[in-house]
């Protein structure tokens, strides 16, 4: 035979030999097959193979963010999965003989005869040692949050002993087979062999609750995305690329007038980070506070000392000298930028030195101009980075040190990292997907954890305009910058919302596209009323400034891709946010609770604080295990929706009981409403607090504004609402105040409330 028929034949022989291998051995020969080609399109990486079990059958139970998350499951795990599928799914020739391979359970969800066939099937590969796989959603999130769990395992596991191996597949958001972006495969691809990492939890006995096992992948899914924090964008470097592709367009307005395009900004801020460097500022000085209201000037300020790598501080320009000077020793802060105007409206001694910026901009040199311009407008991006140092930024580098509210006591400094920040910021852009079309009314200061994440980074890294205004409680102009700029997006806080309801018209509010609210706990008619006077329905969501600080938001209606999915539940602060893991637990033995069940409320993910500044002990006792303790009362319900209850702090124990104040608040807000009030800062108008009682523990005390009511009337109602008698303050514990204590933030003074009650009715000692 000559050397062409020997090739020849062996070529014959190679094809029979695969088309057999095709045939009777379609699992190998799909591996064979699948293995490279996926090898070449990612990098693998399993961690947790020892928690698969050795024996016996178990069901796979895993999160499902992409088309092909069930194949890229079978390639990554030793052993064979037998996924229970969409049988419509499996209807071409192609997909049928895929499913054939790897022994597919195929079930047609609208037909119970073969629900029946599949869910026989599966409970006999279990009883056979078989690994049964299933996508407890159901379905493809569209948002990239963990959806509610169906019943389809609690089926699967029934008379079995199988265990239930909870696993997070990461990495594939973002991919063309994800709905990131809402679109499945009609978008350009954003990375080169995808890194995609298998995470395998601890096997659940059978029997463990379905939210249970929620809990664990939600869990897992948290631990992947802090263990791949790098991944996340350094905030100063995204700024850069963001206003350069802006161009022209404008980036920063604010109720003083200014205006300034997005590259004219980035001119501003390295000029005056030149400034700064030359004129002020030594080198080794890390620490820098700000004080300044809500503006382009404190955009500007925030912004140029990130581009030097310093760590910021913006103090809150509401509370008392010694208060803000506790700030500043409790940082080290040297230097405190403000503005001369801003200061001398302020009563303060500070024991730092303050800069005036407004003056500092007459030493601004010809040169300056030119190296700030030729920065901005000429050097490449990746350049500048060089040049400004800012490939040398870790991911847990410290980005900025907010300020707690103070509401229990004195503020604490919470230390937020780059990927503390970083991480809120994609989450805000995949929760309420912020662009270019987008502007945003930024009314929160940035010493408050949202106005600095929110309308400081995320507004200025996604693409949006911002406009700025110093006073949340003027409505009257912020209708006016509202209709003057077209602004589509609010954040504030409900006493915000119902004093914009009061004094904004309609016409000034239709452009708003999405309104959040947060800090405090949404009335239930305030929802109706402002949607029903400016067109747009408020959403709730939930954070704390050590938590950087947003957890949980609805997805707002008008940016939801979930066609065949709950995505927002009114009444509830959101799902936890991608990334993110809640849990709530007994605050008496830390045991996990059952959905609906209230406890306390623990959160872990890459967006917990680093911790308090000088305060370790503190810090071990927030933080357990990296999960932040909230204080916070709350429960999830079995769609995963986060429900908030009260705070512990703002619990009475009256003879033996835990009586909520919140939830007495509530009633008595509807009592004590008055539509015709024109107070300016009329948003609450009672609030319930308590002082100690030598008798029963603790006594509820009402602080409400005028107009007074009748208090047995008031108890009454409270009666005929279903509050127990243990909630019904006493008719002399009532006190008319002419204001409700409220923080700078909005929210409600805590402390400040406790002091004036305990001036009226601290307890007395009986003879």
């Amino acid at each position: 035979m000559s050397g062409l028929q020997i090739g020849l034949l062996i070529v014959a022989v190679l094809m029979v030999l695969i088309i057999a291998t095709a045939i009777f051995f379609p699992r190998k020969f799909i591996r064979g097959f699948m293995a490279p080609l996926l090898a070449t399109l990612y990098r693998k990486q399993v961690i947790g193979l020892e928690n698969l079990p050795s024996e016996g059958g178990y069901v796979v139970a895993s999160n499902h963010v992409s088309w092909i998350d069930g194949i890229l499951i079978l390639w990554m795990l030793p052993k064979n999965v037998r996924f229970v599928v969409d049988a419509e799914n499996f209807e071409h020739p192609i997909t049928r003989y895929l499913g054939a391979g790897f022994d597919t359970i195929l079930m047609r969800a609208t037909n119970p005869k073969s629900i029946g066939r599949a869910l026989k099937a599966a409970r006999e590969g279990l009883n056979s040692g078989d690994a049964i796989g299933i996508f407890p959603e159901g379905t493809i999130s569209r948002t990239g949050q963990l959806q509610a769990f169906k019943a389809g395992i609690s089926k699967i596991t029934k008379g079995t002993d199988a265990p239930v191996v909870p696993m997070w597949l990461d990495g594939m958001w973002g991919s063309l087979f994800s709905f990131s972006g809402g679109k499945l495969f009609w978008k350009r691809p954003t990375q080169l062999r995808r890194r995609l990492t298998l995470y395998i939890g601890t096997p659940q006995p059978n029997g463990t609750p379905l939210e249970l096992i929620r809990s664990q992948v939600q869990q897992l899914g948290a631990r992947a995305t802090i263990e791949h924090r790098d991944a996340f964008p350094v905030l100063a470097r995204r700024i850069i690329r963001v206003w350069r592709r802006r161009g022209r367009r404008l980036q920063c307005a604010d109720s003083l007038g200014t205006e300034v395009s997005a590259r004219d900004m980035l001119v501003r801020v390295l000029v005056l980070r030149r400034l700064l460097r030359r004129e002020v500022l030594s080198k080794d000085e890390a620490y820098v506070g700000i004080l300044l209201p809500p503006s382009v000037a404190g955009v500007a300020a925030n912004v140029a000392l990130a581009l030097d790598r310093r760590i910021t501080a913006n103090l809150n320009y509401t509370v008392s000298s010694d208060v803000m000077n506790h700030c500043i020793a409790d940082t080290g802060i040297k230097h405190v930028l403000t503005s001369e105007k801003f200061l001398s409206k302020l009563d303060l001694k500070l024991d730092a030195k303050t800069v005036a910026l407004d003056s500092l901009r007459e030493k601004i040199t010809t040169l300056d101009k030119v190296v700030g311009f030729l920065q901005a407008r000429l050097l490449p991006a990746r350049v500048l980075d060089w040049w400004l140092g800012l490939g040398r930024i870790d991911k847990d580098d410290l980005l900025t040190i907010i300020f707690t509210s103070g509401s229990t006591g004195m503020p604490k400094g919470v230390m937020l990292s780059q990927a503390n920040i970083s991480h809120n910021v994609d989450a805000i852009e995949r929760a309420i997907k912020l662009d270019d079309r987008d502007v945003v009314l930024g009314i929160l200061p940035f010493f408050h954890s949202f106005g600095y994440a929110v309308t400081l980074w995320a507004v200025n890294t996604l693409g949006p305009a911002g406009v700025y205004h110093f006073n949340p409680l003027d409505s009257r102009q912020i209708g006016k910058l509202v209709q003057r700029y077209q602004a589509t997006v609010l954040l504030g806080t409900p006493t915000f919302l119902r004093s914009y309801l009061r004094r904004v018209s309609p016409e000034q509010f239709k452009s708003l596209d999405v309104v959040v609210a947060g800090a405090e706990k949404m009335p239930a008619d305030l929802f109706d009323e402002f949607e029903k006077k400016f067109g747009v329905r408020p959403i709730e969501g939930y954070g704390t400034t050590e938590l950087s600080p947003l957890v949980s938001v609805n997805i707002p209606p008008s940016r939801s891709n979930a066609v065949y999915q709950s995505d927002r539940l009114e009444g509830s602060v959101g799902r936890p946010l991608p990334g993110i893991s809640a849990k709530i637990v007994s605050p008496d033995d830390g045991t996990e609770r059952r959905a609906g069940e209230d406890g306390m409320l623990l959160v872990t993910g890459p967006n917990v604080m680093r911790g308090y500044a000088n305060q370790s002990e503190l810090t071990e006792k927030a933080i357990q295990n990296g999960w932040y303790v909230t204080g916070d009362i709350a429960n999830v319900d079995d769609q995963g929706f986060l429900h908030i209850t009260g705070r512990l702090s703002r619990f009475s124990k009256i003879g033996g009981e835990m009586v909520p104040h919140v939830r007495i608040e509530d009633e008595l807000a509807k009592l004590f409403s008055d539509g015709d009030d024109n107070d300016e800062e009329d948003g609450q108008r009672v609030c319930v607090t308590a002082v100690p009682d030598l008798k029963k523990g603790e006594r509820l005390v009402v602080l409400f504004k005028p107009p007074a009511k009748d208090y047995d009337e008031v108890r009454a109602a409270l009666n005929k609402a279903g509050m127990p008698n243990l909630f019904i303050p006493s008719a002399d514990s009532f006190l008319e105040v002419d204001r409700i204590p409220l923080l700078g933030t909005g929210k409600l003074d805590i402390k400040g409330a406790q002091v004036v009650a305990l001036e009226h009715f601290g307890p007395k000692v009986e003879p």
